[in-house]
């Protein structure tokens, strides 16, 4: 008890310091607990890139567990401030996260054909446009995979080939077709053609793109919110939005 009181009164450089000499467990949860603070900050801030996937609480587990590699890790004399070193690993490890769950599923395709059937059987049904709500529970589907397999639905509006001969870097208003599909057979299937090969073309592009893609188009962050979460500068991100766009564009021009 008294060891414990006296790592209190001693400063995070006199913690580090005497980590690296003895390797005390006692110190190490000491520092992981002054931490933990920035794995929540980090948490909230990114909370609308992972709540599809992930509860806050088990990205503040994961933290905690990031903090106490970190420290094992850290040299005071290479690296760094730790509260600066630790953040970029914790923000890294949540976008590890989301990548890891794949931010565009693999039965998109089918899941956004059913969520349009349902949408288009209740709308007959209840003579309105149903409510995401309605829709998950018609399909059993869970609310917010059900929300964002139809923001995935809008990128794809967004980034049709009309709105990428616009300006890369800002957001075009767009024409949605009318969501009653069987009246317009055609333009169903040519929606349906570009979808398939937009996702081809997304699914081309380096990490970095693609995340930057998704945080704009999906989790509908801006570019000074991408820049934040990536840790780099907003001309950076609007550089690789503009890029990426550039791809998309040429990737679809070829296919299409």
């Amino acid at each position: 008890m008294q060891q414990l009181d006296e790592l209190k009164e001693k400063t995070n450089e006199e913690l580090f310091a005497l980590y690296q000499r003895d390797q005390s467990q006692p110190v190490k949860q000491e520092l992981t607990l002054r931490y933990v603070y920035i794995v929540r900050a980090i948490a909230v801030q990114m909370h609308n890139l992972y709540s599809g996937i992930m509860q806050m609480e088990d990205i503040i587990n994961e933290g905690v567990i990031a903090i106490m590699k970190g420290i094992d890790r850290y040299d005071p004399e290479k690296d760094n401030k730790f509260e600066t070193f630790i953040s970029r690993r914790i923000r890294g490890m949540v976008i590890d996260l989301v990548r890891k769950n794949d931010w565009m599923p693999r039965d998109y395709h089918r899941q956004n054909k059913s969520i349009e059937a349902a949408r288009l059987h209740l709308s007959e049904t209840l003579r309105r446009q149903p409510t995401d709500e309605e829709i998950a529970r018609h399909l059993q589907m869970d609310l917010k995979k059900c929300q964002k397999i139809q923001r995935m639905s809008a990128m794809v509006n967004v980034l049709s080939l009309d709105m990428m001969t616009g300006d890369d870097d800002e957001r075009q208003p767009v024409q949605i077709p009318s969501r009653d599909i069987a009246s317009q057979p055609e333009r169903a299937f040519l929606r349906e053609e570009t979808l398939r090969i937009l996702t081809e073309a997304i699914g081309s592009l380096k990490e970095k793109e693609q995340m930057v893609i998704s945080l704009y188009y999906v989790e509908e962050l801006n570019m000074s919110q991408i820049a934040q979460v990536m840790e780099v500068s907003e001309p950076r991100i609007s550089q690789i939005h503009s890029g990426a766009i550039r791809k998309l564009k040429a990737y679809m021009n070829t296919h299409l």
